[in-house]
This record gives C-alpha cells, sequence and structure tokens, in this order.
C-alpha cells in the first residue's frame, strides 16, 4: 500500500463508515502492507438509493427477485447502508484477511461474497462466526 493513504481516501463510502471499522481497517491496512498485500476498500458506506440501483442491476441480471437478493440486499437492510460493512479486494487482499481478519475483529460474513467483511470484535479473542451460506440466511435480511 504506498504510502498507506491511498485505500482510505477520504471518500463518502469510506469516509461515512463505523468510526470503529474504519479504525480496525486501518490496523489491518498496515499490516498487510507488512506482508506485502494491499487492501482496497470497493465499496463501503451506501446511500439507499446507490443500494436501490445496486439491487436493480441485480434482478435485471439475476432475472428473479430471489436470486438477485442472494447478491445484493434490498435497500433498508444492507448494512452498507448504515456504514457496517465494506467490500474488499483484490483477491490477495480477501485472502489475507480469510486468515489475519479476526485478529482484528474484520470477518467475512457470507460464503459466497468473499470480499465482503464486517467488524465483529468478539472475533479478537474468539475467532469469526460461522458464515451464512448467502445474504438470504442472514437473519438482519428477513426485514
Amino acid at each position: 500500500m504506498p504510502g498507506g493513504t491511498t485505500v482510505f481516501a477520504d471518500i463518502p463510502a469510506v469516509a461515512q463508515l463505523n468510526p470503529a471499522l474504519l479504525a480496525q481497517l486501518r490496523r489491518a491496512a498496515t499490516e498487510a502492507a507488512g506482508d506485502g498485500v494491499e487492501l482496497d476498500v470497493n465499496s463501503g458506506w451506501r446511500s439507499a438509493s446507490y443500494q436501490e440501483q445496486l439491487f436493480q442491476e441485480a434482478l435485471a441480471k439475476y432475472g428473479s427477485e430471489e436470486k438477485a437478493e442472494r447478491w445484493v440486499a434490498r435497500p433498508g437492510t444492507s448494512v452498507h447502508e448504515a456504514g457496517d460493512a465494506v467490500d474488499i479486494g483484490p483477491s490477495s487482499a480477501t485472502t489475507w484477511l480469510g486468515k489475519k481478519g479476526a485478529d482484528f475483529g474484520l470477518c467475512q460474513i457470507y460464503r459466497n461474497e468473499p470480499w465482503h467483511y464486517e467488524l465483529r470484535t468478539e472475533a479478537i479473542a474468539h475467532g469469526c462466526p460461522a458464515t451464512y451460506a448467502d445474504p438470504t440466511h442472514d437473519p438482519r435480511m428477513q426485514q
């Protein structure tokens, strides 16, 4: 990560993240950089209108609401809208987080989305919880 600042620029998708999540991301990014891995935040906080746009794109791509919901949460249910989730890339970063993310409380939540991470502070002491198969299995999406 060149200079340690390019990944977490002051843009709404990052600036509006939960401060605790952002702090742990910064700590993880610093350690990852020491291992030669760059963590990029591909998506962070999202407005409800942007979440709606993403859901409509998924609906067009997958052809049904049921299939779209496996990949994109409906507006009003996405933890991205609260600033409590990030999508990380590239694959070297998700591999690194898969091995070391729990040390920072950063956990993969969905098996079908290796890029989606949320803060679970209890993971620092106890490891990350089991993943859901996809968002349709997450009770938070059942609103």
